[in-house]
């Protein structure tokens, strides 16, 4: 009988690990639905970005308030989630604080452990208000409605049940208590159970443990579903993120080639181009589902934290205009979620559904008002690359449907006729100097 508080612990903690498990799966399944990238290069300036970016929170601090509240929620969430090994062993082993064993050590880690709950209560609260009181303008866009709203405050709601289950847990534990070591914050909350016997306490301490850690492997196993994955993934999208500069775009090996020959003095212009295999399948230019995406952009749509940051920085949204990067990111993450359970309704196989990202998704409205400054890649706490998804898509909409704005095919036909974007011939180009 005395084991079966041990065998209910595990069995909980195999059910929670085991979903867990299962929804990284699919995630992994869906980010290689995407075509193949080469980032294997420059991998010490890699390790770098990700120790400043996802570790460092570099870019998280550029506006002080936020970022240091985010820190705090991240350094405390991360350090206090430590003594889950600890309860993991007491689960397991039917132990009681086994790492009080290492003696002051153990009150100094719990004591900054209580101090940072308390940080981190007071931070989500400030997060709550911004949300909801003050409701700061980048958290009320159209995209932010229903449930990106919703699991903004699920999200908040969860870390403090975690914070004060962690603190009640430390308050009602007696034998703790009687250690008065690390005990700094919980100290003034066991007063408030004063009246209970000394049975009753011991039942809130138990409940407050078991809640604690279910309340973990529920959040854990919620990161799927929500913006907040995150936390997981801000280190891989960092790892991988761009390295080449900003303003560098990527060309297309088929058309680079294709220039290259026709610069070629010594290629005949009027042979027949090379045959293609009866079984290759036509190069699609650019993109105009998910699939046709590389696997890193697929990944930072994954990333993506809707914290606003790229489109209270875009110029076009600050001018009223539709486009919003977060946005872009939003359905490309819907759109790949959609792909990802027709394959899991269709035994593994993707069951053509008459829908795509462009269109049905992203409108074309959104897609030209960009004006590929970057201002969004810049702005982006975790390395996310919006333009990039948004270029792919309008070279899909130029080179595959020939369906650019007229302003865009007028300048490109001038280019291609006169060498220049004017409407003037090369003859008549300086005729202005002479006014």
């Amino acid at each position: 009988m005395n084991y079966i508080p041990n065998i209910l612990f595990a069995i909980v903690l195999i059910l929670g690990i085991g979903y867990f498990a299962r929804n990284v799966k699919k995630l992994i399944r869906n980010i290689k639905l995407g075509q193949d990238k080469d980032v294997s290069d420059n991998k010490s300036q890699r390790w770098k970005n990700m120790a400043m970016i996802a570790l460092g929170q570099s870019k998280m601090v550029r506006r002080p308030i936020a970022g240091l509240l985010h820190v705090i929620v991240y350094v405390g969430f991360i350090v206090i989630n430590l003594e889950v090994l600890e309860i993991i062993i007491d689960g397991l082993f039917g132990t009681h604080r086994i790492f009080s064993s290492i003696g002051s050590l153990y009150g100094i880690l719990i004591g900054s452990f209580e101090i940072l709950a308390v940080l981190v209560l007071v931070s989500v609260i400030v997060f709550w208000l911004r949300r909801n009181i003050i409701k700061i303008k980048r958290f009320m866009n159209n995209e932010m409605k229903g449930w990106p709203k919703n699991d903004g405050n699920i999200i908040l709601y969860f870390e403090v049940v975690l914070m004060c289950l962690f603190l009640i847990m430390n308050a009602t534990d007696l034998p703790f208590q009687e250690m008065n070591s690390g005990n700094i914050i919980s100290q003034y909350i066991t007063p408030w159970f004063s009246s209970l016997s000394e049975n009753t306490v011991h039942v809130i301490e138990r409940s407050a443990w078991w809640l604690h850690i279910i309340g973990i492997l529920i959040f854990l196993n919620y990161l799927y579903f929500s913006k907040h994955l995150h936390i997981l993934l801000a280190f891989p999208n960092t790892f991988y993120g761009r390295l080449t500069p900003k303003g560098q775009l990527d060309n297309l090996e088929s058309v680079t080639n294709e220039v290259k020959m026709m610069m070629d003095p010594n290629v005949d212009p009027f042979a027949a181009p090379p045959e293609a295999a009866a079984d290759a399948v036509p190069a699609k230019f650019g993109a105009s589902d998910v699939q046709d995406l590389n696997w890193v952009q697929l990944l930072n749509a994954y990333t993506c934290t809707e914290c606003g940051r790229c489109t209270s920085e875009c110029p076009a949204n600050q001018t009223g205009k539709k486009l919003s990067p977060r946005k872009i990111m939003m359905d490309t993450r819907d759109r790949l979620e959609e792909v990802g359970k027709n394959i899991d309704s269709n035994k593994g196989t993707f069951k053509e559904d008459g829908k795509q990202l462009l269109d049905d998704y992203i409108t074309r409205e959104e897609l030209w008002a960009c004006t590929s400054c970057n201002a969004c890649v810049d702005a982006c706490p975790v390395s996310i690359d919006p333009l990039s998804i948004i270029m792919h898509i309008r070279r899909y909409l130029v080179m595959e449907q020939s369906a650019a704005p007229v302003e865009l095919n007028n300048m490109m036909t001038n280019i291609e006729n006169n060498g220049a974007p004017w409407p003037y011939n090369q003859m008549d180009r300086l005729n202005w100097k002479n006014e």
